[in-house]
């Protein structure tokens, strides 16, 4: 018997300093954790969090836009990779290598990437690791019981595709 196939949806968060009308993923910056792309979270908090920094840094409005993503991009065709939700040697290579200044283009061609945000520990130790304080395994190892928040990452136009905008709320 064929598997049902279900229309789910999942709310994703992206937190900016203005509202935006649709994704330009040339404006997105090119060293970030998985690259140049449109990034989102789950975390309704995280996201407002990263509004008010970005507003704080840059200036304009901490802005909270809300996405609905429609699941079914995880059956879809697309080229996609998903984390684990804890810190592990692959992840963080792949970070390291995205942001890594040296590389001029991009190191990898999912359209979407799923897995945790470095923050200022995980780029603590990205910096142990390139000094050679740590290898990846012993860099890796020592966030394995740090919490991490969870990143989308959206690098293709048909990857966006699958994001219906929902709201903006100023936070």
């Amino acid at each position: 018997m064929p598997k049902e196939r279900r229309n789910t949806r999942m709310i994703l968060y992206h937190g900016t300093n203005q509202d935006i009308q649709s994704v330009d993923l040339s404006k997105g910056m090119r060293h970030k954790d998985f690259g140049k792309g449109f990034y989102l979270t789950p975390d309704r908090s995280t996201a407002i969090r990263m509004a008010q920094k970005k507003a704080r840094l840059i200036g304009g409005t901490p802005t909270l836009i809300s996405y609905e993503m429609d699941e079914s991009v995880f059956l879809s065709d697309l080229k996609i990779k998903v984390f684990p939700e804890k810190a592990c040697v692959e992840w963080f290579l792949f970070v390291d290598a995205n942001r890594d200044r040296k590389n001029e283009h991009p190191i990898h061609d999912y359209d979407i990437v799923v897995g945790p945000i470095a923050d200022d520990g995980v780029v603590l130790q990205l910096t142990n690791y390139r000094v050679g304080i740590y290898s990846s395994e012993q860099a890796a190892k020592l966030l394995q019981d740090k919490y991490l928040d969870q990143q989308y990452y959206f690098g293709s136009e048909r990857a966006l595709q699958f994001l219906n905008k929902k709201n903006t709320e100023t936070v």
